[in-house]
């Protein structure tokens, strides 16, 4: 068997990344963060594990990966989100299009989807 054990992100300001997404998604350091690494975890129960890594480049506008956030008030997310620092993507969207596209303060995309109860029951389940 085998699993997701963390999703590397590549940032340019690790110190704004690890304050940006411990707020974002609830998580805290699993230790104290190096000068090029970090390591987020679930502030309560289980979960996927979130890896910063400092990088040289600045982020792809087309990137070939990118996180899903689930959420149960996708607006109030999104506002939330924009609140922490993460900032809107010009995209065009498809008609009932179920996500809004973000970018974080280095830039890396990411989407907050519109999921109503399967957002905590997922939760639940990590």
């Amino acid at each position: 068997m085998i699993r997701i054990g963390s999703i590397v992100w590549g940032v340019r300001d690790l110190p704004r990344a690890v304050a940006f997404w411990t707020a974002a998604l609830g998580y805290r350091p699993r230790y104290e963060p190096d000068v090029d690494w970090a390591l987020l975890e679930p502030a309560e129960g289980r979960g996927v594990q979130l890896a910063l890594k400092l990088v040289g480049s600045e982020a792809n506008p087309s990137p070939r990966h990118h996180l899903d956030l689930y959420a149960s008030d996708q607006a109030a997310e999104v506002e939330r989100l924009r609140g922490l620092g993460a900032s809107e993507v010009e995209w065009e969207y498809e008609e009932g299009a179920d996500y809004v596209v973000l970018a974080d303060p280095d830039g890396n995309r990411f989407c907050v989807v519109e999921a109503g109860e399967k957002a905590g029951e997922q939760a639940a389940q990590q």
